[in-house]
């Protein structure tokens, strides 16, 4: 197998969970926006976004859809099959992605993407609404996480993957994780864990163009 990634979010927490697993791919650094590289990556995914797992019997895209195979061939319940687990799990999945971490990738797409890759200025408009969603949704997080180490009641989770996809990339996008203390000690044990800290280590993972930092912005602000 082979999993084409970069050092961007969602490719990241395909890593992330290949590194977790210990799955027995083959890490190769893809850049389908590249000149020239589009119509090799359009056969493996026709929306040209990575991270793509391929397989001798096809490809799959999506790092959600990915980590599900990874967990399965694995034979372990990080994505879980039970059924008390797996609702909870997919509870998870479909609040953070349409809410906390919804709400981290607007900012981040604002301070981050835009920033690196040269697609225009930062909409304060888009920022504001961003924060909002955080600020809505980080209590319900914060609430949750005050009685248990992780989102799921059972342990670790690929929940908890998803649900910080973001977060390694706050160092730009500023989001004020201190606000919220059950949160923010939930993020520290899951970047504990070396797989998460930097499931690059080793790899060839060309560095993502400059964006300024949150603490940067501030300054010049000041």
């Amino acid at each position: 197998m082979i999993l084409h990634y970069s050092r961007n979010p969602n490719p990241r927490l395909a890593v992330a969970v290949a590194r977790h697993l210990g799955s027995a791919v083959i890490f190769v650094p893809a850049s389908p926006f590249a000149p020239g590289q589009a119509e090799t990556y359009r056969r493996l995914n026709p929306s040209l976004s990575i991270p793509i797992l391929e397989e001798e019997k096809g490809t799959l895209w999506e790092a959600d859809a990915i980590a599900c195979r990874l967990s399965r061939l694995s034979k372990t319940d990080f994505w879980r099959i039970d059924d008390e687990g797996e609702p909870d799990m997919i509870r998870w999945l479909s609040w953070g992605k349409a809410n906390f971490v919804m709400a981290c990738d607007q900012v981040h797409f604002e301070y981050g993407t835009k920033q690196r890759y040269g697609m225009g200025a930062v909409d304060m408009t888009k920022v504001e609404e961003g924060l909002a969603l955080f600020h809505r949704s980080a209590p319900i997080l914060d609430a949750h996480l005050t009685s248990r180490s992780f989102l799921l009641d059972s342990g670790l989770s690929y929940a908890d993957f998803r649900m910080a996809s973001f977060l390694p990339f706050n160092d730009v996008a500023g989001l004020p994780l201190s606000a919220y203390p059950a949160l923010q000690d939930w993020y520290h044990r899951l970047d504990s864990l070396p797989s998460w800290h930097d499931p690059f280590e080793g790899l060839d993972a060309p560095a993502l163009p400059k964006a300024m930092l949150a603490a940067e912005r501030l300054q010049s602000q000041s």
